[in-house]
């Protein structure tokens, strides 16, 4: 059982104490790792952003400051919309 007449050389020391210290990096780093993984915050499913409503709301904080008239902007929501008006004035 013992090939080595019962006793340890140098390298037989260092390499018990590397598998050591490598033996125990190994079971911190997963406990860590486990410990993040079962402690996170689920995160809110990713919805697209809706481009008309912000297009629309855009265009009515434009319209309250006065930035375009109520003719513009009665065209520009019609294009919105999609109401069959077109892009350019006739």
């Amino acid at each position: 059982m013992y090939w080595n007449r019962h006793d340890m050389n140098g390298w037989d020391w260092f390499a018990m104490s590397a598998g050591t210290i490598l033996l125990w990096a190994l079971l911190i780093t997963v406990a860590v790792l486990l410990f993040r993984t079962l402690n996170r915050t689920p995160e809110p499913p990713h919805r697209e952003p809706l481009h008309r409503e912000s297009a629309e709301r855009l265009l009515s904080e434009r319209f309250a400051r006065g930035e375009i008239d109520e003719e513009e902007y009665g065209h520009r929501m019609s294009v919105l919309r999609g109401n069959g008006v077109s892009l350019t004035k006739p």
